[in-house]
Parts: structure tokens; sequence; C-alpha cells
């Protein structure tokens, strides 16, 4: 029997634990700061059990990890380096759904020399985006053409029948996650030019597009795109795009929010305020004029009456009471959307994630695509927690059965690793269409 050590029990455990526990030659450990949250995705499992565990505590960690014949980290992604140097000393391989940082790169030379491999990014995005772009980058390398441009989006969004809000959206992972993601500069390659976007524009360069029969989405770069241009081996590329979907006026929307410090970590004396209005009055200072004309002042622009609409459904113009306890503007604005965006019992998220690919195959310029539409399950899993934890609990599969063999830090771009695991997904009712 082989081990498993899980570490962290959030939104996106489940359907890992789930797939693996499926397996009866595997004995699976998970350890969670908050037990009675492992406690429940174990529920039920005769090999499966449930442990306390602070990451922070070091000799428990490496007991645990020495018990392991493999790790799977879903804990915050500072930890993963402190994680990965524990597995590279007791030789014990690794998989995490998080973006690879520099210090885990570091980590190669001793991942090799210990013969385990490091995986990371093996989720939706960065993870599933991937895996599907190498098999057709892979295809169309094979067949002598070039790769001239590619752009990848992806979103989790609530499915058509569950889109009941003026924003859009609905939380299927970490709302602080969410909103700090707001903040990120964007880089990209647009026509041999790099794009440069700092983070406190990022919700003005949008641009929208239609995707299939699902209609018009907003589109926003998803960090740096440039350093894939080298992950994907793409010689020839002149423009490299990586963004986010999102419905329509969420861009606006987010902007406001952002330049109103909603995004920030700026904290509020809660003694001087303690309604909404009460709060913009506190962060845009004293002026004349109406409420809508003094925050367009301080926002710099002039505001669509749409995204004053959604403004005052968050409540952000009216007299209710901030939420209790919350001291900073971006946890007073999780709270305020965690109230009005969770999905409602029964409701369904939906995944989507489309490539579109510019190429030469035999001299002729041709445009490839590439969509996964995917939808959760009423009552059961959402899809945004399969899509996540699914890649890679077939990773750590196959990875315990032999059929991944690679030695070191990598990602899921080599085809030793898409390809079985894409097979693998496609078999749970995961799978793209391709055009």
């Amino acid at each position: 029997m082989k081990n498993i050590l899980v570490l962290g029990a959030g939104l996106v455990s489940k359907p890992l634990i789930d797939y693996l526990a499926r397996f009866p030659e595997y004995r699976l450990t998970v350890a969670s700061r908050t037990v009675s949250k492992a406690e429940k995705l174990v529920e039920g499992k005769v090999n499966a059990e449930s442990r306390q565990l602070l990451v922070e505590d070091r000799e428990s960690l490496l007991r645990l990890i020495k018990g392991a014949d493999i790790v799977i980290s879903l804990v915050p992604y500072v930890y993963h380096v402190d994680i990965a140097k524990i597995c590279i000393a007791e030789k014990k391989p690794m998989v995490t759904t998080s973006y690879v940082s520099q210090a885990m790169k570091n980590l190669d030379a001793e991942a090799k020399a210990s013969g385990i491999i490091i995986l990371n990014e093996i989720g939706l995005d960065p993870g599933i985006d991937h895996m599907s772009a190498m098999k057709i980058i892979d295809y169309v390398y094979k067949n002598g053409g070039k790769v001239l441009g590619f752009r990848s989006y992806c979103g989790g969004l609530p499915a058509p029948e569950a889109n009941t809000n003026p924003l859009g959206y609905k939380f299927s992972w970490s709302p602080k996650g969410v909103l700090m993601a707001g903040r990120n500069p964007g880089r990209y390659l647009e026509d041999g030019k790099v794009i440069e976007i700092p983070g406190d524009e990022l919700f003005r360069h949008y641009r929208k597009i239609r995707i299939g029969k699902l209609g018009e989405f907003e589109i926003y770069p998803n960090r740096d795109s440039l350093p894939y241009i080298d992950k994907y081996g793409l010689k020839d590329i002149k423009t490299m795009f990586r963004g986010t979907i999102r419905n329509l006026g969420w861009c606006d929307t987010l902007y406001v929010l952002s330049k109103l410090g909603f995004l920030s970590e700026k904290k509020v004396d809660r003694s001087k305020v303690s309604t909404y209005s009460e709060l913009i009055d506190y962060i845009i200072g004293p002026g004349s004029g109406s409420i809508k004309e003094r925050i367009s002042k301080f926002v710099g622009s002039n505001i669509k009456e749409a995204t004053f609409e959604r403004l005052q459904w968050l409540g952000l113009l009216g007299n209710e009471l901030l939420p209790k306890g919350k001291d900073t503007l971006i946890d007073i604005m999780v709270d305020t959307m965690l109230s009005k965006m969770e999905y409602k019992p029964g409701e369904r998220d939906m995944i989507i994630l489309f490539h579109e690919f510019f190429v030469e195959l035999d001299g002729v310029k041709k445009k490839l695509t590439s969509l996964l539409v995917d939808y959760g399950i009423p009552g059961g899993d959402s899809s945004m927690s399969r899509t996540v934890s699914l890649p890679a609990a077939v990773a750590t599969h196959l990875i315990l059965d032999g059929k991944i063999k690679a030695k070191g830090v990598h990602l899921p771009v080599l085809r030793e690793i898409y390809e079985p695991v894409m097979k693998e997904l496609e078999s749970l009712g995961i799978s793209f269409q391709e055009e």
C-alpha cells in the first residue's frame, strides 16, 4: 500500500481526495490546520484519515512527509518551497497546483539528484491550460509548422441560469484571492511589441470577445504572459497573451473599486465610519456635488451609469452598516461581495478555457481553437474544484504508477505528463472541442 499525504483541506480538495480514495492500494492522510475540514473530507472512506497540522510545525510536517510515498500540497503557495525542501531531503515526490516560483525553480538540480519530481502548476489555470496548449503546439511543430500567435483565456463564472447578479460573478474559490489578483500588473506580447500594464490600470485594459455560443465576455491580462514563450518552446511567436474571462461590466466596476482602494490593505479608522456612505466619504474626502460626481472626480474619469448601478447594488452608496470586525478596505469588500455573491444551494458554476492559435502549416496561415466548457454538479462538486484538483489527483496516480518518470522541478508541458493526464481527464468528462 502506498501512502499519499494531502496538505490542505480547502475548497478544491474534495474531488482530489474522492478520486484517489477510489484506489484500494492507496492510503490517504489529509492534514489541515482546521481538522474538522479534513474529517469531513475523509468521512466514509476506509482508506483515508485526517490529521491536524500547522504547516509551520516543522517537526510534525517532517514526520508526516517521512511516512508518505508522495506529497500533494494544497496549502497557500508561501509554504511550498519549504515543503519541497523536506521532500527533496526525504526523496518524496511532490505535486502542487500553484504557480512555480523562482525559489522553487532553483531546487531543480537538487530534486533531480534526489531522484524525485516536483510537479507544479497542475491545476486548471495554471495546469489544464498548459496541457491543452502543448497538445496543439506539439502537433503544429511535429507537422513542420510555426506558431505565430497564441491567446489563452480562462475564467470561472456562474452557469447562465445562475448568473443572477449585476456583476455576473459568484465566488467558487477564495474571495480575497479573486480581489488580490486584481492588483497584479499585466504583461504580454502583441504583434512583436511588449505591452506592460501597471496593476492599478489593469481593469482599464480589457477587450470584448465572443466565445462560441456562450456569448460575449470581457478579457483582461492575467499576470505576465512572456515567460510562457520559453515554457511552451514558441520560437516564432509574435503575439502571446494570457487573459482572464469575466462577464460584461466586471472590468469597469473593478476599476472603480480599485481606484477607491477596495483592493488594497489600507486600514480604515472604524471609530469614524460605520456605514458604507460614511466609508465612501472617508475615502474620497469632502467636496461639493452629488456622490456620483464626487466619486467620478476622485477616480479621475467619467463613470458609466451601469457601473454606478452595480456600486449601488453592492450597497456602497447606501446607509447599510459595514461588516463587523473588518478594518482594511479589501477585507470590507470581501465580506460585502461574499454576502451578495455566493452560490445558492443547487446552483452550478461554469469554467471556460479558450485557446486561439495563429499558425502556419504547409505554407498556409490558419487559426486553430480549443475550447473547454465545464459545469459544476448541482448539489455536488463545483467545476472549479474539479478542474483545479483532478489534474493534480490524476498526476499523483500516474507518478505512483510509474507512468510519469520525469525528475526535477517541472510544469505539465512534457508530453509524458500531459498526454496521460489529459486522456484520464477526458474519461472524467473534462474535454476540449478543437477546430
